[in-house]
Parts: structure tokens; sequence; C-alpha cells
């Protein structure tokens, strides 16, 4: 295993030893000192690939796994992946130093918040930088258990379970979806390897399982990254601590789906129905979430919303720059390749400003105890620091200079611009809408980003209504968020060099066919003279403004939207009504009868097996290569037809037993006269404990004892009964004649070359079959332990008496 396989698994690893390290520092020592050096450390181990990404290099590294089925850990660190891992390592490192000042070491579990917090690390890890697809969807489906195990950290109350169920419900069924399709792409390719598919791009453009594939990927990418409708699983969200939100739902978790459309966009980039589902969803997306986020009270809510529509519009770019693979070469393809280019810029620049905004959310509800916009007001000169970290992540938000967002906005502006001039797909007949719901979706993000920032540090301070003193939150907890302040504004003076180590190597991973001009040559700057863009943003900025100011006179119109049609509540009625009918259904199986159970599994059981057989016409067999029955073995099964119809047709429950009884020892009969003692002294035992264990149940119940003279007949019993035998005798002479295979008892045969046996089946269950075996002892001891404990319980409530 390379280092660079152990620093992915190095989160896992730690996870271990975190609650005995927790045990043994807690609570002099804040456990969040020892968790901090593992993404620190993955952060600066993927430091030294920066130059040789930027150079356009790919690395591929293997370590087997189940090379049978070619299933191999093989890692692929591109453009595209290394963004993403140091965002997760970087961030990572921030947000868990963020967390041991929010964190108590004597309220708080903290053994379990890092070992989830390191789990989701991993997999994250493991998620982007994979070459495998289905290694690609373990870790894909360990981030949804995870990030439900964060979100659901304050178990106790009942917000949390239920933000935490909709994530899990929502992103695993997105998983499964998506998984669905990665089959359906390694049928296509025969390859379990992305970079492998990538060579048989014309082989999944023509086959006629290309769009089930892509919409099925779609959906797992849409979940993930709370693209509409499946968005309103974030919001609920938010009742995870403010660590968990910085982190999964500002720089990472959120982000998984933007980076599965990424990657397989060489693969379904150029397709009509890529560019419109993807630029679609994100434009609605985009524009949904300004406008709900405006409508919250609550700072996490907002924010929550805000991300929505963060990511929507760069699952927007991406759609529109995956336009660029069907033109091929030409400044048509250099003018949508932009767009990628400028969705990759607002990842990284979203990543700052919005888990700097979230830690300065998570300071306010720290430092007053309350998250209500109603409530606050007046924190400007009692928290001087946390209102100038929201000055600039806000700013940055909204698309303002001096800060890294009013970069990445413009280049949006410029990108939906692109594609209304250069109409591609149908564009000309939607190519003017796009815009026009970008920039009235930029408005509605420029007012709520006016409400964080003034509804929370400028008016009158109202201490009453809050439960805590005010004052600004230690340096410890400052900290995280200046320094992703800090890069906000380092970041809009200092473009080129993000540009140039990040963004065209990314380009180049999303985009292959730029990669032998080395990506767009593309110098990004805050000024480009009076252009459409900058009259958008003044525009922007001048209706956000008014729009804000009269914020009490039109506010009242999201009241008229019926409740009734929101995603929440159908999502609601669903998961409620789902209930009602599994209520309903289980009801009218549940009926606590043994006997109903065993008609419902015999009776399935005939049907299923009996269409099968009917419906294949596979039923035949013959007797002509069959050994002679003889006069012994006659009258055995004459004896055994006897004792059947004795336990069916007799009266008495105790006849019935010892009828059952006599019918088992009949075939351990044939087992002696087969030559298989041990199987036969096995059939004698289970049978004499069998009749024993029903005679003593009939002794010790009362109730049915005044029944056993009496057994009346039901046609059910019989009708289920002979057919689970014919069903069974058929199935055993067909696939006695319908044998696919040689048989593996040659093998067998040599048991004593082989392990050094005489006896084939003792062979076959102590050496062949050795684990399977000791498991099965283990559960016989595991058992008898039971039943001990269960005789001594009994004895000791008797001594009491």
């Amino acid at each position: 295993m390379s280092l660079f396989h152990i620093m992915i698994f190095l989160p896992f690893i730690f996870a271990v030893f975190t609650p005995f390290i927790y045990k043994l520092v807690s609570p002099r020592i804040h456990t969040g000192w020892f968790v901090i050096l593992v993404p620190l450390t993955v952060f600066l181990y993927l430091l030294q690939y920066i130059p040789t990404i930027a150079n356009g290099s790919t690395i591929y590294q293997t370590v087997p796994w189940m090379p049978s089925l070619n299933i191999n850990i093989t890692t692929n660190i591109d453009g595209l992946a290394l963004i993403f891992g140091l965002l997760i390592t970087g961030v990572g490192t921030l947000v868990v130093l963020y967390s041991i000042y929010y964190m108590s070491k004597h309220r708080e579990a903290l053994h379990n918040f890092y070992v989830y917090m390191l789990l989701f690390m991993g997999a994250m890890l493991g998620l982007v930088f994979s070459d495998n697809i289905l290694v690609l969807y373990v870790f894909w489906e360990l981030t949804s258990i995870s990030s439900f195990l964060l979100i659901a950290y304050w178990y106790q109350r009942k917000n949390s379970r239920y933000g935490a169920q909709k994530s899990m419900l929502i992103t695993i069924f997105g998983g499964l979806a998506m998984l669905a399709g990665l089959i359906m792409l390694s049928m296509i390719t025969d390859t379990y390897s992305i970079r492998e598919m990538l060579s048989k791009v014309d082989l999944v453009t023509a086959d006629s399982l290309f769009l089930p594939a892509m919409i099925l990927l779609l959906i797992g990418a849409f979940t993930k990254s709370a693209q509409f409708p499946f968005s309103i699983w974030l919001p609920y969200a938010m009742e995870a601590p403010t660590p968990i939100s910085a982190y999964l739902h500002s720089a990472t978790m959120v982000k998984a789906g933007i980076y599965l459309v990424a990657r397989f966009t060489p693969i379904f980039g150029g397709s009509s129905e890529w560019f419109w589902i993807v630029s679609g969803v994100g434009i609605i997306t985009l524009i949904y979430g300004s406008i709900n986020a405006v409508n919250q009270k609550d700072l996490k809510a907002l924010l929550a919303y805000s991300t929505i529509s963060q990511l929507g519009l760069i699952m927007c770019l991406l759609g529109l720059g995956s336009a660029s693979m069907y033109f091929g070469h030409g400044d048509e393809s250099t003018v949508y390749a932009y767009a990628v280019l400028a969705a990759m810029f607002h990842l990284i620049n979203h990543s700052t400003f919005k888990g700097s905004l979230f830690m300065v959310v998570g300071i306010i509800d720290h430092e007053t105890g309350t998250r209500d916009i109603r409530k606050l007001g007046g924190l400007m000169s009692l928290m001087p620091v946390s209102f100038t970290l929201t000055i600039i992540g806000s700013f940055a938000m909204a698309g303002l200079p001096p800060f890294n967002g009013f970069l990445s906005k413009e280049m949006f502006f410029t990108s939906v611009l692109t594609a209304a001039e250069h109409p591609v797909f149908g564009m000309k007949t939607f190519g003017l809408l796009i815009p026009v719901i970008a920039w009235i979706a930029s408005v509605f993000t420029f007012i709520y980003c006016l409400i964080l920032v003034f509804k929370t540090f400028t008016g009158k301070h109202r201490p009453e209504k809050l439960d805590k003193v005010v004052h600004e939150a230690p340096i410890g907890m400052l900290i995280p968020p200046i320094i992703l302040a800090l890069l906000v504004i380092i970041i809009f003076f200092f473009p080129n060099g993000v540009s140039k180590n990040f963004l065209q190597p990314a380009l180049i991973a999303i985009l292959p066919g730029f990669a032998e001009t080395g990506g767009l040559d593309v110098t990004i700057k805050p000024w480009h003279g009076w252009n459409t863009e900058l009259f958008m943003t003044i525009g922007v900025a001048g209706f956000g403004v008014i729009m804000y100011l009269y914020l009490k006179r039109w506010s009242f119109l999201y009241n008229f939207f019926p409740k009734a049609l929101s995603l929440n509540h159908l999502y609601n009625q669903s998961i409620e009504g789902t209930e009602n009918i599994s209520l309903k259904v289980t009801n009218r199986y549940m009926t606590g009868h043994v006997r109903d159970y065993l008609v419902y599994i015999f009776g399935f059981m005939t049907l299923l097996l009996g269409s099968a057989l009917w419906l294949s016409k596979e039923f035949s067999f013959t007797i002509s290569n069959d050994a002679d029955v003889t006069v012994y073995e006659g009258g055995i099964i004459v004896a055994m037809v006897i004792s059947a119809l004795t336990v069916l047709l007799s009266k008495s429950r105790l006849t019935a037993i010892i009828a059952l009884g006599a019918l088992g020892y009949l075939v351990s009969l044939f087992f002696v006269i087969f030559r298989a003692p041990d199987l036969a002294l096995t059939q004698l035992v289970v049978e004499t404990v069998t009749a024993a264990l029903f005679l003593l149940c009939f002794y010790h119940l009362p109730e049915l004892r005044k029944e056993i003279s009496r057994v009346k007949f039901k046609a059910t019993n019989l009708v289920i009964s002979i057919g689970v035998g014919v069903i069974v005798t058929l199935l055993a002479l067909a696939s006695n004649n319908h044998r696919l295979f040689a048989s593996i008892s040659h093998f067998f045969e040599d048991s004593y070359t082989l392990a050094g046996a005489k006896n084939i089946v003792n062979a076959i269950l102590v050496d062949f079959r050795g684990l399977d075996t000791m498991l099965e002892i283990l559960v016989l001891c595991i058992a008898g332990l039971g039943v001990y404990t269960l005789i001594k319980l009994q004895l000791a409530g008797r001594e009491k008496e």
C-alpha cells in the first residue's frame, strides 16, 4: 500500500483509536487537539502534488482488493480530485479547530462526534480519489451514513432525528439510483474504471442504456448536492452542531454531487439531454434557494437555502460548460468551456465565504443563545470581529468587490450571456431565459445577504430577548473564520494563482479535449470595463437595496403560497402515507398465529416455484439411469407414506407427534442403506429431540391439551401440504435431469491426498468447510450458553421465592 493510500485511510485508522484517546485524556485535554492532526497531516501531504498536477499530469495508484472481480482500490489524482481533496482536509482542519472551542469537553460525547467526523472525512477522500466505480459507490454511501450520524448527533432532539432521517432517506435513495446507473455504464464499457470508460465514450453514447444510465446517475448527484426538488433535506440538516454544518453543508458533502457531475461530464457531456437536465435543474435550484432564503427567520436556515442556491449556480455552470464537448475544438468550444472554469472557481470561493459564514453564525448562536433574526440586532459594537467577518462573507456571496465572490459571479454572468449569444441545443428559444433567471436570483441573493448583515448587527440591541450576556467569542473560535475570510480577500487580488494551479488542471480533467492546449488561456481580473456583466451587477445591487428597504411591504407575498403544495409537506405526507399503508398490510398478515405464517410462506413458495417451472417449461426427467429400487427400500417408502398420512388424518395430536417421529426414523434408515451413518445418527438425534420437545410443549400447555382428542380437518392445510410436497419433488426430479456443470464430487473423492482424511464427509466439514463448521459450532455454543443462562435465572428466581 502506497503512502497516498495510507493518507486516504488515515481518518478511518484514527477513528478506531479516538474513543481510547477520549477515555485517556478527557476531561483534562480536548480530544479535538489530537483529531486535528489527521486533516492537517493529509492537507500538508496533498500540497506536494500541486506542482505536478498543475503541469497537466495525472497520477494513478492501485492497491489490490478483490482482483478476481476486478475491484481494486485505484486512486486517481488529477486537477478535479486535488481541489476536492484540499477542500476536504483544509476546511476540515479549520472545522476541527473551531469545534475545540465550540463543543464543550465536559458536556458533549466528543468521542462520538470525532469518530463520526473522521468517518465522513475518510469517506469523502475515498470518494473523490476513487477511479473504480464500485469503490466510489461504497464511499458514497458511507458519506450518507456518517452524515446521518453527524446530523443526529444531538439525538435527544426530535428535530435532529427528523433531519437526519430525511437526509438519509433522500441521499440513500439517490445513491441506489446512482449505483444502477454505474452498473449500466460498466455493462456498456465492460470495465469498472472511470479512466477506461473515458476511452470508450463512443460505446456509451451509441448504447440504448445511455439515457437511463445518465438519468440514474444524475438522480444520485442531485440528491446529494440538494438540487431541486431534492433540496428539502438540507435546511433540516441544520439541526446538527455548527461545525458539522460548516463542514458538510458548505465545503464537502453537498459538493459530492457537484464532483460526480464534473467527473462524468467527459462521458455524458456534449449531449443535449445532459446539457438541459444539468443546467435546467441548476438554474431552477438557484432561484428556488435564493427566493426561499429571504423568507427565513433562522440564520442557519437562511444559510442553508443560500447554500442550495449557490450549489444550483455551480450545477448550472457545469451544465452550460458541457456543451463545449459538442463543438469539439474551436472558438465556440472555448466559449462554453469558460463556464466550467467559472464553476470550479465559484466552488472554491463558496467553500471559503460560506464556511466562514457558518462559523460566524455558530458564534452568534454560541454567544447569544439564539439564531432567531427577530431577537437579534445591535450586535455590531458588542461583536465587532464577528461583524467584520459577516461583512466579508456576505458581500462575497452577494458578489461585491473586493471579495472573491465578485469574480466568480461576474464569470457566471459571462457564461449565461455567452449561452444566449451562442445558442446550442435549442437555446435560440430559451436562450434569454437563463440570463434573466440568473439575474433575478442574484437580486434575491443580494437581499438575503443584506438581511444577514443588517438584521443581525444593526438596529437596537434587545438583551431581554436573549438568554446570555453578549460578548465577542474567544480568539480560538475566531481564528478559523478569520483564515477563511482572509482567503476571500486574497483570492480577489491574486486570482490567477488559483487559476493556474487549480482551475486549469480541473478544467482538463472535466474537458479532456483541452489537455493538448493546457487548458484555457484566461486571465481573471476584477475590471473588464463597462460591459454587460458590470451593468447586471449594478442592477442587482440597486434593485437588491430597494427591495431590502421595502421588505416588509412585499414579504407578505410568501404567505400566499399554499403550504399543502410545499415540497416538505409532500414529503411528510408521502412518509405518513407509506407508514399507514405498511401498517395496514402488516396487520393483515401479522395475525399472531404461526399457522398463518406457515401458510403464507409455503403458499408463496409453491406459487413462485410452480410458476417458474411452468413458464420456463424446464420440467422433465428420466429414470433410465437410476438405480433399481429394492424390496427393502420399497417397504420403507410404503411405511413413510403411511406415517405421513397418519400425521395428516390423525384426530389425536399425540398420535400425530408419534407418527411424525416415526417418519423421521424411517428417513434415517434410508441414510443407513445409502451408507451415510453420520447423517443417520444426526437424523436420529434430531428426531428424538424434536419428538420429546413436542410432547413437552403439549404437556405444559393446558389450553392445547384440551383439544388433543379432537383435531379439525382443514382443507388449506391439505392443499398447502400436497402443494409443497409436489413442488419439492418436481424440483428434485427436474434438477437431477438438468445438470449444467460437472459434479464436484470427483474433487472430494481425492480427499485423502488433499486433506489426509479417509472419510469424505469429515474432510468436507473439517478441512474444506472448516471455517463454516467452526461458525456453526460457535452458534451452537452461544445457543447453549443462552439456554444455560435461562435455566440459572429460573433457578435463582425460585430460590428467592
